[in-house]
């Protein structure tokens, strides 16, 4: 729960004049930064304690939507608050907003002042606590992608999303050439960031005219997710300083490359020294333990596909021969795997999920991986030996869900995941997902404008 900044520091920056406003933000189900802009010196006098929120944050759809149908939040419960208690460890400066600070605030209930079940960042810590208690740090590192465009987000929306100028004309993977056209807002997002207590390891062109990649240094799984929320909101606002803007749609054109979000994770010891999957001796130099965690994500994979890809959108994503995961299967150093494993015979061993999307909301993705992993331990499954070609011409492995329905599917089946997050946590994101199927069976698309308003 690292943030910059004290809140003795903030109490003498509030003081100076260096810092007069102070966000204080829960992350919605959808992983977005939501909340409230503090006078600097009020939230030093009493906000710093606790504030309020409306509960329907957590029972909304990506529209700001009230949602019918959650037990958690309603119209007949009047939609009360929930505390939004700041958690202070987060505390950082925002370097590219004028004199501004934020807090990552945990979302309490309003009576008990006990987590929010279904908060996104108590489900996480719900599981990191499970690690801890057997003497494990869970260790994640998130890769995001994106598109830059030459456009602002209002110059897309009156095209209609239709004809983007993407900040360079073709793919330029790995090309210095290219991404130093766009270095105006990488630049900035990469210094920034480190600034605001968000150490970036390198940025790179991805695989898609004006498409980039951004990783961050690992870190414990709370600590991460926090990190990537705070990336993307901020990847955003200095886009838009700019006057460009970013997109994190897993598929924004058909006949380009998806924007994913991979993930890495590995288990250390309680200190954080010792690399728990690490073992000289072992098949693969991946401990037993290690084995047995990632059987256990590629047994339960289609059960928690949903928190890695949660929209309809999420699901145009997995198309062969593009980088996109099809099929749950592990690999040593494949990308047409789903799982792969990374840094063998190190101590930085890891297993990279690649099924993820940069829409994801990593508190939820999270989560799913660490109970899946905590099964496949307590199970103690055997690790399946790993495949070895190309993944998307396999007929013969199990394929990740095609669609968000199938996905939900699974998900509501789940008898691991309800178990690990709880029954009512369960069937809260159940109907989520269910909703946002809803939203779209019953809206006409452009495709269908197209195909069908002249020919039927």
């Amino acid at each position: 729960m690292a943030g910059n900044f004290s809140f003795d520091q903030l109490k003498k920056a509030v003081s100076s004049g260096e810092i007069d406003t102070v966000l204080a933000c829960i992350v919605d189900m959808q992983g977005r930064l939501a909340g409230k802009r503090f006078l600097a010196q009020y939230f030093v006098d009493s906000a710093h304690d606790e504030t309020h929120g409306c509960n329907y944050l957590l029972a909304a759809d990506i529209d700001m939507e009230p949602v019918p149908g959650y037990k958690a939040a309603s119209w007949s419960k009047g939609y009360g608050d929930f505390v939004m208690k700041p958690d202070l460890a987060t505390l950082r400066r925002i370097p590219w907003l004028e004199k501004t600070a934020l807090v990552i605030c945990d979302v309490l209930d309003h009576h008990t002042h006990d987590d929010l079940p279904h908060s996104p960042r108590a489900i996480l810590k719900k599981q990191v606590k499970r690690l801890s208690e057997r003497g494990y740090i869970g260790y994640f590192a998130s890769e995001l992608e994106f598109y830059l465009f030459n456009e602002t987000y209002d110059s897309a929306r009156k095209k209609h999303w239709q004809g983007l100028d993407t900040a360079s004309p073709y793919i330029g993977d790995y090309q210095i050439g290219i991404t130093t056209k766009e270095e105006g807002v990488m630049r900035r997002l990469r210094n920034e960031m480190e600034a605001a207590g968000i150490p970036i390891e390198n940025s790179k062109g991805e695989w898609g005219p004006g498409q980039e990649e951004i990783n961050v240094r690992y870190a414990e799984a709370l600590d991460m997710a926090d990190r990537h929320v705070i990336l993307k909101n901020g990847a955003k606002e200095i886009a838009e300083s700019e006057g460009k803007a970013i997109s994190f749609m897993s598929k924004y054109n058909y006949g380009l490359a998806g924007n994913s979000s991979h993930i890495h994770n590995s288990l250390w010891s309680a200190d954080g020294k010792t690399p728990l999957f690490f073992d000289k001796q072992a098949d693969w130099t991946l401990s037993t333990l290690g084995q047995q965690w990632a059987a256990g994500q590629l047994k339960y994979a289609k059960e928690f596909t949903w928190f890695l890809a949660p929209y309809v959108n999420s699901y145009k994503r997995f198309q062969a021969g593009t980088f996109a995961p099809t099929k749950i299967m592990w690999s040593e150093d494949n990308r047409t795997a789903g799982f792969r494993l990374c840094g063998e015979g190190t101590k930085g061993i890891r297993m990279e999920c690649r099924i993820g999307g940069a829409d994801l909301n990593p508190y939820l993705a999270f989560a799913a991986l660490i109970a899946a992993g905590l099964a496949g331990m307590d199970e103690k499954l055997e690790l399946q030996k790993p495949f070895v070609g190309d993944a998307y011409q396999a007929s013969r492995l199990p394929e990740i869900p095609k669609t968000l329905r199938d996905a939900t599917e699974t998900l509501a089946k789940s008898k691991m995941l309800k178990q690990a997050l709880g029954e009512d946590v369960l069937e809260h994101y159940v109907h989520t997902a269910n909703w946002e199927q809803f939203e779209y069976d019953r809206r006409i698309t452009d495709w269908e404008l197209h195909r069908g308003f002249e020919r039927y």
